[in-house]
């Protein structure tokens, strides 16, 4: 009979479980440019949220969101980079933990986050070894219906330390770019003041939605960056991202595209391109990735 338990459970998760309380995710990006294109990244992250989701609001993708659910993660990145010339390789792992809340008020539900991200980076060729620490704190109000406004403060202990939950959610090469505005002075401590807003709503008349996000960094110097997902049904998604910093780096923005389906209401299935343009030199960074997700 526990046999038998466990293999139901197991199928429901698996078909057509329309809520949950865990998100196991994956994602790996193969990444080319001018000097190498066999460097790659691999992610994970995993989810506990601290009451069960409902996943028959709206987007599948957005049920989270949509339903103010209070969480707490861990991620974990790995990637390498080689250079032709084997003067500037490295491996890096990142690993993070982030808490999130949604607190009812009288007025509106106040949003509140704590994170922490730790890099170490394995220098290879001749190049030093390194690691950093990064801090964020977000606080924020659901100001409106599925419509997120927040503000917060991050600090990093020096450059060679990335958010590993940015990486997750945008990509190796646009975690790049916001690390580099936020300080490019390794002996220093950087701080930086961010702010975004995050916005979900249903097209009336349809069974479609739209999203929107936008974000700003400012540091040592600036980034922004937007993002839009049209939802074509509950569980299929397409989307366009663009991030731009004022850091004088080879590097100064970026573009993407993905899509996003639920296979499931549990498994879910992704592909994103990101395409960094450089400055003054051919260095053009593009980026591949593929994801999935597990909801149980």
């Amino acid at each position: 009979m526990k046999k038998l338990g466990l293999a139901t459970a197991l199928l429901l998760a698996m078909t057509g479980a329309q809520a949950y309380q865990f998100e196991v995710q994956g994602q790996s990006e193969y990444i080319d440019n001018t000097v190498n294109d066999k460097n790659f990244t691999g992610a994970v992250q995993g989810t506990y949220y601290f009451k069960n989701v409902d996943a028959t609001k709206g987007p599948l993708a957005e049920a989270a969101f949509l339903n103010q659910a209070s969480n707490f993660s861990l991620a974990y990145n790995y990637g390498e980079y080689d250079v032709d010339a084997d003067e500037a390789d490295f491996v890096s792992h990142v690993y993070g933990a982030k808490a999130e809340a949604y607190i009812p008020t009288q007025l509106v539900p106040v949003y509140a986050s704590a994170a922490y991200s730790h890099t170490i980076r394995d220098g290879k060729g001749g190049q030093d070894n390194d690691n950093g620490d990064r801090y964020a704190l977000e606080l924020g109000a659901v100001v409106a219906p599925n419509f997120l406004v927040a503000v917060g403060y991050t600090s990093v202990a020096d450059q060679t330390s990335y958010d590993a939950f940015n990486i997750l959610s945008n990509g190796v090469a646009k975690a790049a770019l916001e690390s580099t505005t936020i300080g490019v002075d390794p002996n220093y401590d950087q701080d930086a003041i961010t702010a975004r807003t995050k916005y979900v709503g249903a097209i009336d008349g349809t069974n479609m939605a739209v999203g929107f996000e936008a974000g700003l960094v400012y540091g040592e110097d600036t980034m922004y960056n937007l993002k839009t997902d049209l939802y074509l049904t509950p569980a299929l998604s397409v989307g366009a991202s663009y991030a731009e910093t004022s850091a004088n780096t080879d590097t100064d923005s970026a573009w993407g595209a993905n899509v996003n389906y639920f296979i499931t209401p549990a498994v879910a299935v992704g592909a994103s391109y990101v395409n960094a343009n450089a400055v003054g030199e051919a260095r053009d960074t593009q980026t591949v990735g593929v994801n999935a997700k597990f909801r149980f």
